[in-house]
């Protein structure tokens, strides 16, 4: 513990020194603020337009294509004027567009079988478009691709986390995030179902899939930045 001097009414005396604030603790980064504000769309959609639990998993697979689609973006921009890394992306980019799109496509089936209205017993890769033009979730959609997308331009770009970025990291990274997150949801949307789907367990699933997904965002941030607050 730190000691320092102080004047008071008696005379010097000492007094132990507050610790010094962690920028960290202090506030969280730009990126993180504007991912809990794109997070308020669906507690909004669930409180005030009686979103469902089918709506609410939908919105959440959407992110899983915003996330892969801006896993390429940060990929082609991954290590400048590095010729080995460029030739790596001539092999791994097609390799991730198929493995991570298949991967996302069986997601969304499984949405559409479990959630949809009436069970999409039959549900195919055919009917995902129009049952996120159907579910009213534009907004939601929208909202994510923001979050995402200041956060691919001030962190990753701006911030430098592309210098230092690696392929065989940023191949295994969405897998690492989107597993859990999604698997947590799922677990809670079943859980909501179970309940008929009450306006409260849905804002309990969105506020859990909010604190999961922050945590991700600040640990990936201190992988790839040289510091949290970017």
């Amino acid at each position: 513990m730190k000691l320092r001097n102080v004047k008071n009414g008696a005379g010097l005396g000492l007094v132990a020194a507050p610790p010094p604030a962690s920028p960290a603790a202090a506030r969280l980064p730009p990126s993180a603020l504007v991912l809990i504000a794109a997070n308020l769309v669906p507690l909004a959609g669930v409180t005030a337009f009686h979103w469902t639990v089918f709506s609410v998993l939908l919105l959440y697979w959407c992110e899983n294509v915003v996330v892969g689609a801006f896993n390429v973006l940060r990929m082609l921009t991954a290590a400048p004027q590095n010729v080995a890394v460029d030739v790596g992306k001539v092999f791994l980019i097609p390799f991730f567009c198929f493995h991570y799109g298949m991967f996302t496509m069986v997601h969304g089936i499984f949405v559409l079988m479990l959630f949809g209205p009436g069970g999409h017993v039959s549900a195919s890769p055919t009917q995902l478009l129009p049952a996120v033009r159907g579910a009213g979730i534009g907004y939601g959609v929208l909202a994510i691709v923001l979050s995402h997308g200041f956060s691919f331009f001030h962190n990753y770009l701006a911030g430098g986390e592309f210098r230092q970025a690696s392929l065989q990291q940023l191949m295994a990274q969405p897998y690492a995030r989107v597993m859990v997150l999604h698997a947590t949801i799922l677990v809670g949307g079943f859980g909501a179902k179970a309940l008929g789907a009450p306006a409260a367990a849905l804002v309990v699933l969105v506020t859990l899939k909010t604190a999961i997904d922050l945590h991700a965002h600040v640990a990936e941030r201190r992988k790839l930045g040289p510091a949290l607050d970017l």
